[in-house]
């Protein structure tokens, strides 16, 4: 693809939703020229939010993290699979009870959400990226979903990126899941499904063809633009790299090494 064609593909994108891990930071280190990024988005009349998979943390606390990292107040409006999965389940299960499987900060997010969560006699079952997971947790869910309760997940990532490697993500939790009760979960709502499309849709107000997910993950980043009808860009910097590109289904719009990359084509 020529430098022109680069060009007149961005042309008409005027708000990027930008992968978090990976992406525009690993672990607490920003990769180099993400800041520059948002500032050239910045002067070309654009604008950027951050829609993350990752439903281990509330948003608040990925807003503090970017604001410790530089971060103006204007891109720090976080979109998560836990947000397009709460409002999922309150307008689904209108008043029932929910078992989450997920971190305290996101119990109290969810909660201040409306969510009536429950550690007893729950009507549907709400599987996140929970870090403080242990096995006595494992089998209240698996309990639940073997009884046939409805299951629902924030998102399908296997693996979550960090500054030394990666860790277990949410995929590996539902494959124990479905080893222990057979069944995968009904509805997810994380990239690269059309809840959190949704909630990008409603949070900034562009339409479908407005905008580029931008994202180092194929399997959810690229295939929620290229499948939604968003632009759907790699970035290098984190999962996947140019052999996964050759032997994936999902193919990119456009590629580039790292955010910064993009620059001079806006």
């Amino acid at each position: 693809m020529t430098q022109e064609e680069i060009r007149a593909r961005l042309a008409p994108v005027r708000c990027f939703l930008l992968d978090m891990d990976g992406t525009f930071y690993l672990g607490d280190r920003l990769i180099d020229g993400s800041l520059d990024f948002l500032a050239a988005l910045e002067r070309t009349g654009r604008t950027a939010r951050f829609l993350t998979n990752n439903s281990s943390k509330s948003a608040s606390v990925y807003a503090k993290k970017l604001e410790r990292m530089g971060v103006d107040a204007r891109y720090r409006d976080v979109i998560s699979s836990a947000h397009a999965a709460a409002h999922y389940c309150m307008k689904a299960f209108p008043g029932q009870r929910c078992y989450l499987l997920g971190n305290p900060m996101l119990r109290e997010e969810l909660l201040a959400m409306g969510m009536n969560l429950t550690e007893e006699d729950a009507d549907y079952v709400l599987v996140a990226f929970d870090t403080t997971l242990d096995y006595q947790k494992m089998c209240v869910v698996c309990d639940y979903i073997r009884e046939g309760k409805p299951y629902i997940a924030t998102h399908p990532d296997y693996n979550c990126p960090t500054e030394t490697g990666f860790i277990p993500d949410m995929g590996a939790i539902m494959a124990f899941i479905e080893a222990s009760t057979g069944r995968k979960a009904d509805v997810i709502l994380g990239k690269p499904y059309r809840g959190i499309v949704d909630e990008a849709l409603a949070r900034t107000g562009f339409a479908l063809d407005e905008m580029a997910m931008v994202g180092d993950r194929l399997y959810t980043d690229v295939a929620t633009g290229v499948k939604h009808g968003m632009t759907g860009i790699l970035v290098l910097s984190g999962e996947a790299t140019m052999e996964d590109v050759k032997s994936s289904d999902v193919k990119p719009d456009l590629i580039f090494g790292r955010l910064a990359d993009m620059i001079p084509y806006l």
